[in-house]
């Protein structure tokens, strides 16, 4: 048995397109109809205007970092449990990363510690949709517009989840989407910038192109190469064409796991608040201190056993790169999570066999 943690579907149709876009000279994202044709159409399932396609998740979050031109120096809010791109996107605009802590339900930032780590120099908030549960955007949408703070919203893990009928990434000024290989919609590396604004709009195609403008060669501003290829795009689009299996496939897996493991005492999982609808980007578990065997131990089991897991995120704040630089203040629960959490195998494709037994390899191992 070998159980991946996560393997992308890339079908007949993904390669029939990808290959259309070869054979019409579509290689950059400069020329052809693909990238439109996918910008448009991520938009759209958005509820937003503007999609605008970009190299990777990362980047897309440096572009709607860079494209809101804060004060060098300013401060932005981050969730402190999340993949380190988050920060990086702060830190590479010259601002000061502050992390949030996580509360222990749905485990993504604290919405009620949001307040008192704003100070005169914040000027952002960038919330991540941990494992594609949404944050609570009305709540902390309301924060924001008390302290006239903007909001980037990191979708790298949330394509399709929402809040009362609304999709995430369109809360906020912008919503960044990764389509990297694991993720549920992939390019294989690549991401997508969502808005409604259509001045930041045209800056962030202006940023993402080197600052292209007119006359051509005549630059005023100091932008990026962050261009996605027009045969990404097409990769991107087919997949787009069947995004509701693919979300149908990513809930029947989590509601498998939920069904296998919801009688062990020893595991708590990723709760929704209400009106929030969880997509399950990964499935993930939380080993309590008192269980038989640990979370380190358990992982051991399960890689004997042929099923490959990863930990959950570091936190920001006991990131060396972040910590060395940056005064922090202490995350404790999302210190517990990076100590206590893992994520199974969770691709869309995975059988219902496959998650039976990886779960009957986790309750042996977590059985009184």
């Amino acid at each position: 048995m070998n159980i991946p943690v996560f393997s992308p579907e890339i079908t007949t149709d993904d390669i029939q397109e990808v290959t259309r876009a070869l054979a019409l000279g579509e290689i950059s994202g400069n020329f052809g109809t693909y990238l439109n044709r996918f910008e448009e159409s991520w938009a759209d399932f958005c509820g937003v205007k503007h999609g605008i396609a970009v190299s990777s998740g990362t980047t897309a979050l440096q572009l709607a970092v860079a494209s809101c031109e804060f004060p060098k120096g300013s401060e932005v809010l981050i969730s402190s449990s999340t993949n380190i791109a988050t920060a990086l996107a702060v830190v590479h605009n010259n601002l000061i990363p502050v992390p949030v802590d996580s509360e222990m339900l749905t485990w993504n930032l604290d919405l009620d510690l949001v307040e008192s780590l704003i100070t005169p120099k914040t000027v952002a908030i960038i919330p991540v949709h941990l494992f594609g549960q949404p944050v609570d955007m009305e709540k902390l949408m309301q924060i924001a517009q008390k302290h006239n703070l903007k909001v980037i919203e990191d979708c790298a893990e949330s394509h399709g989840a929402g809040q009362n009928g609304r999709m995430t990434g369109s809360f906020g000024t912008a919503g960044c989407f990764s389509f990297y290989a694991n993720k549920i919609l992939t390019t294989g590396e690549g991401g997508m910038v969502v808005t409604n604004d259509d001045a930041l709009a045209a800056k962030l195609r202006s940023y993402r192109n080197l600052g292209f403008q007119e006359p051509r060669f005549l630059h005023s501003i100091a932008g990026f190469n962050f261009r996605m290829t027009g045969y990404q795009a097409a990769l991107g689009y087919s997949q787009y064409l069947r995004i509701e299996s693919i979300l149908e496939n990513k809930k029947r897996v989590a509601n498998a796991y939920l069904s296998e493991l919801n009688s062990n005492k020893y595991i708590s999982v990723q709760k929704s608040t209400l009106g929030t609808e969880n997509v399950y980007w990964m499935f993930g578990i939380l080993i309590d201190k008192e269980a038989p065997v640990s979370r380190d131990q358990l992982m051991k089991a399960l890689k004997l056993a042929g099923v490959e897991t990863r930990t959950f995120f570091c936190p920001m704040d006991l990131q060396p790169v972040l910590r060395d630089k940056f005064q922090m203040k202490s995350c404790r629960n999302a210190k517990i999570l990076w100590e206590q959490g893992l994520y199974l195998p969770s691709s869309a494709k995975i059988s219902l066999e496959e998650v039976s037994y990886v779960s009957s390899v986790i309750n042996g191992a977590l059985s009184d």
